[in-house]
This record gives structure tokens, C-alpha cells and sequence, in this order.
């Protein structure tokens, strides 16, 4: 189908161009959305007796968003979920999280802004795409953590899931290492009595 964009929309085109998409893109989501109109001829006329005005409100709404996005841009959002040992949530945070979060602090963001590729599912900082109008987009944080001290550290640029791993490292060479010293033996060493042991019985046989 044929349509007359009436304001950007990315990987398609600008305000008042003339563009080809699937009729079900068009049925259900451009034209519904008055995003655009069809490319028939009463429309095109429509369209150019109206474009200055379109055109204005477009760099108004634009202008409001720059605003804005001044504002939301940088902001970081502290979800705190439960989690299992390996970072991996127990559930997921969705769009409606940030939302919320950013509500909280202030920002008026609608859902349909929010650039959310999948659900989050795991902690750490995750960035996320603000659609603050066709325009402009900003970047906010996601700080995903299973307690406020966790949230603080990633916040101070502390990479939690590679701190657990290499902790879990250390506490199994610290258990190997002692395992070492009190039997005389190498992780995965047989003790000489068990192979004597083992020998007397083979005698016997």
C-alpha cells in the first residue's frame, strides 16, 4: 500500500513522503495511529494544504521532546529482584518496570516509548531506548540487582556477575589449597594407604 508519512518513521521516511509498505503495517498500525494517510489523490491535496501546519506541530512536538529528553536522558532506574546464584531473575523486567521507575522519579513517559528489544533477565546495568518522539531518542539505565548494596556497587561500575564468578573461583582453589595441606595429597590424588589397601586385597584374591 501506498501512504504519505505524516511525521518520520524510522527505516521508512520524513514527514510528506510517499512510501510503500505492507497493508497490514498500514491497517494496523500507520493508519489507526494517524501516522499517515492513504496515497490517493484527495489525500495528497489534503496533505499539501495542510503540511505547513503538520510541519509546525511536528517541530513543537520535537522541540517539547528535546526538552524533555534533557531531563530523562542518563536517568537510572533501581529495580531490585530475586535472583538465582548465577544472576539469572526469577521472572523478568518488562516495560511497564521502566515506566514505572522513571514515573517515580519524575519523568512522564508513556509505554509506547519505551525501546525494550526482550524482557530483561538478568541483574546488572542494562541501557534502554527512550522513543521521546520520532526523533528523539535517549538512553537510560536499568540497574537491576537483588539488594540496594548490589544496586550500589553496579551503579559505581561494578560488574556483580563477574565479582560471583570470580569469588566462587577463589572459595574452590581456597578448598582445593586446603584439602592440600591437611591430607599431603593434590586435588584428585589417591591416598597411598587406599592403594595399599587396594593391592593387599588384589594378594589375597
Amino acid at each position: 500500500m501506498d501512504i504519505i508519512l505524516l511525521e518520520r518513521i524510522e527505516k521508512l521516511g520524513s514527514i510528506g513522503d510517499i512510501v510503500t509498505v505492507k497493508d497490514g503495517y498500514a491497517r494496523n498500525f500507520l493508519l489507526p495511529q494517524k501516522k499517515a494517510l492513504r496515497a490517493n489523490d484527495a489525500n495528497k491535496k489534503v496533505f499539501e494544504a495542510n503540511r505547513e501546519r503538520l510541519e509546525k506541530e511536528n517541530a513543537e512536538r520535537r522541540t517539547d521532546a528535546e526538552k524533555l529528553g534533557e531531563k530523562v536522558a542518563g536517568a537510572e532506574v533501581v529495580l531490585i529482584r530475586a535472583a538465582s546464584n548465577a544472576g539469572q531473575l526469577y521472572g523478568s523486567v518488562s516495560v511497564r518496570d521502566i515506566v514505572s521507575g522513571l514515573g517515580d522519579q519524575g519523568h512522564s513517559v508513556d509505554k509506547r516509548m519505551v525501546i525494550l528489544g526482550a524482557p530483561i533477565k538478568t541483574i546488572g546495568m542494562h541501557d534502554v531506548t527512550i522513543a521521546l518522539h520520532p526523533e528523539v531518542r535517549v538512553t537510560v539505565k536499568a540497574n537491576v540487582a537483588r539488594s540496594d548494596d548490589e544496586a550500589k556497587l553496579q551503579s559505581e561500575g561494578v560488574d556483580v556477575l563477574a565479582q560471583m564468578f570470580e569469588d566462587e573461583q577463589r572459595a574452590i582453589e581456597e578448598q582445593a589449597e586446603a584439602t592440600r595441606i591437611d591430607t599431603g595429597l593434590e586435588p584428585g590424588e589417591i591416598p597411598a594407604e587406599l592403594l595399599e589397601e587396594q593391592g593387599e586385597e588384589g594378594d589375597e584374591a
